[in-house]
């Protein structure tokens, strides 16, 4: 490692939009040239959140911690969990690509499954960049989906689980909620793509401005709505919740549609995150609201 450097929140954030500003890596890969992304959400996380656990518990003893993923692949330099933060992101999806996509019925649009597929490659190499920069000023990092041991793994509570969930990281970093659909509902809505990078570094975390882990959707927080469950063209989302077999086998269909009719290998849906209330932003009026403040606002009162 060489010597640190000064590394704060701020140049976190600065780094990201940089590279997303000028990064030759931020394309649809298509005729038009356009960026894949805009702009990016950025939060953080201390690797001893209490939260990691109740993950843990939650999904399975196969969900890693921040401690235990950083370890892993950082043996040269191991970190206590209070020494770590884990640095989040979103890549809130641009108003033309959801446009786009609102449009269809059984499988994505053209747009939709490239930023599927060129816009997560950029999203991947957005971590080697965040790592390598960390490294470079002396912060140890290691982005988990791109570790060697990432896994995904088959569950009987969630029929497939990983070992590492950029959604639940997200979330633990105060940038959204979880829907019905599964999906993560940030202040810039579900439709998004989501990374993160684990550091030994000590950045203060965002606070979290709800008070469960579902308060910005308006199914689990007044009974409403449910439009995924409309949109969804596999029937994968239900009152009950998300199918996550069915959504794959639909996915696995959408390869050969996406190669067909585009000419490119890819694949995609995205159908339940667009045409919704939670598309571009928060839809729970008081939720939203208190995000503005910057305070959170106390749970919903029971449903009837």
């Amino acid at each position: 490692m060489t010597k640190k450097n000064i590394i704060t929140e701020g140049s976190i954030r600065s780094l990201i939009d940089r590279f997303i500003a000028e990064s030759a890596l931020n394309t649809m890969q298509d005729k038009t040239n356009d960026p894949a992304w805009d702009e990016a959400l950025v939060g953080f996380a201390s690797g001893s959140d209490p939260i990691w656990q109740q993950y843990k518990e939650y999904v399975g003893p196969f969900h890693w911690t921040p401690w235990e993923v950083f370890n892993q692949n950082c043996s040269d330099d191991p970190a206590n969990a209070d020494q770590l933060t884990v640095i989040s992101w979103i890549l809130p999806q641009r108003p033309e690509v959801r446009k786009t996509n609102r449009k269809s019925g059984t499988y994505p649009s053209e747009e939709w499954a490239r930023i599927r597929v060129f816009g997560e490659e950029f999203n991947a190499a957005l971590r080697r960049h965040v790592v390598k920069t960390l490294k470079d000023n002396g912060y140890a990092a290691i982005a988990p989906m791109l570790t060697p041991n990432w896994t995904i793994v088959k569950s009987q509570r969630f029929s497939y689980a990983s070992a590492w969930s950029e959604r639940h990281a997200a979330h633990a970093a105060g940038l959204g909620t979880f829907g019905l659909c599964d999906g993560l509902i940030t202040p810039k809505g579900k439709a998004m793509r989501t990374g993160s990078v684990v550091a030994k570094i000590s950045i203060p975390p965002t606070e979290r401005l709800y008070s469960t882990h579902q308060a910005w959707c308006l199914f689990y927080a007044d009974g409403t709505c449910g439009k995924c469950i409309d949109r969804c063209p596999a029937r994968a989302i239900t009152e009950a919740g998300h199918d996550k077999e069915k959504c794959r086998q639909h996915l696995v269909k959408s390869r050969e549609y996406v190669k067909e009719t585009y000419q490119f290998e890819g694949y995609g849906c995205g159908l339940c995150q667009v045409g919704v209330p939670c598309e571009a932003g928060i839809p729970v009026k008081a939720a939203r609201e208190a995000f503005k403040l910057g305070i959170k606002p106390p749970p919903p009162p029971p449903l009837a």
